[in-house]
């Protein structure tokens, strides 16, 4: 197998470089608590693994026999890149969802200044969407869809992406990402929406009483009711939002598919 690898060298390079681009760009996995060397390493591992499987006829003329490279190599380094950016920046949107979920009612909680360093979106986040972020995390590694990320769908694209296909399909690739931001902030929404609507009615209801009865002081007894009924709410919904986690990572990897599908079909036609 070693042989092989040394004797092909610029495809295992094609296959590397594709690898480490994703790994890179992955939530968990590209934080920067994790060494430089362990990406490296579970980079080259995983195109060690995929390397027999792969087809790269497409790219045989332009690749030199005598190992040396060529602008044209190098373009098509620069693509294979891209397509693990693709890959890995569509699943950290998904991620953002639920980190951007905590950040719409954080502040209707008056967790807004409560901001602290995400080690997993690299960002300050609220306390809030650095939970959900945690528990969407967690419910990724457990019904192992970081496996079928690596084991299915990055072998699943190599058969049918490449370099020439994000060229001729262009037009799918910014599609896709536009409809990935647009259903990023749906699903933010849905998520924090019962959240909001219960903590702006909390505030209603105490505006109109502090208006009613000024000597009460209602407005530094409001922030620890509106913390409590927040917490209540949460730990009914865990179970649903959990439910909903598995459906967007589902539906994402859905949609990642229909994307392989149609710009290698573009690319083909």
């Amino acid at each position: 197998m070693l042989d092989q690898i040394v004797a092909k060298a610029p495809v295992y390079m094609l296959v590397a470089v594709r690898c480490l681009a994703l790994v890179m760009t992955l939530p968990f996995f590209s934080i920067r608590t994790v060494s430089r060397k362990a990406k490296l390493a579970f980079a080259g591992y995983m195109a060690y693994l995929i390397f027999p499987h792969v087809d790269f006829s497409a790219y045989l003329p332009y690749i030199r026999t005598d190992g040396s490279f060529s602008l044209e190599y190098l373009l098509l380094v620069g693509g294979e890149g891209i397509i693990g950016m693709i890959t890995g920046f569509y699943v950290t949107m998904i991620f953002a969802a639920f980190s951007t979920a905590g950040q719409f009612f954080a502040f209707n909680m008056g967790f807004s200044a409560s901001e602290v360093y995400d080690a997993l979106s690299q960002v300050e986040n609220p306390l809030m969407g650095q939970f959900f972020n945690l528990i969407a995390m967690l419910i990724f590694l457990q019904n192992d869809w970081a496996l079928r990320l690596f084991s299915q769908a990055l072998v699943s694209s190599f058969d049918s992406l490449n370099a020439f296909s994000i060229i001729s399909g262009g037009e799918h690739l910014l599609a896709f990402m536009l409809k990935g931001l647009t259903k990023l902030f749906a699903d933010a929404f849905i998520i924090s929406l019962p959240l909001i609507g219960v903590l702006v009615l909390i505030s209603v209801s105490m505006g109109i009483l502090s208006k009613a009865a000024p000597q009460m002081n209602l407005i530094s007894e409001g922030f620890p009711i509106m913390i409590l009924t927040a917490f209540l709410l949460i730990s009914l919904m865990i179970p649903n939002l959990c439910e909903f986690f598995v459906h967007s990572f589902q539906t994402g990897f859905a949609n990642l598919e229909q994307l392989i599908v149609s710009v290698s079909g573009s690319g083909g036609s």
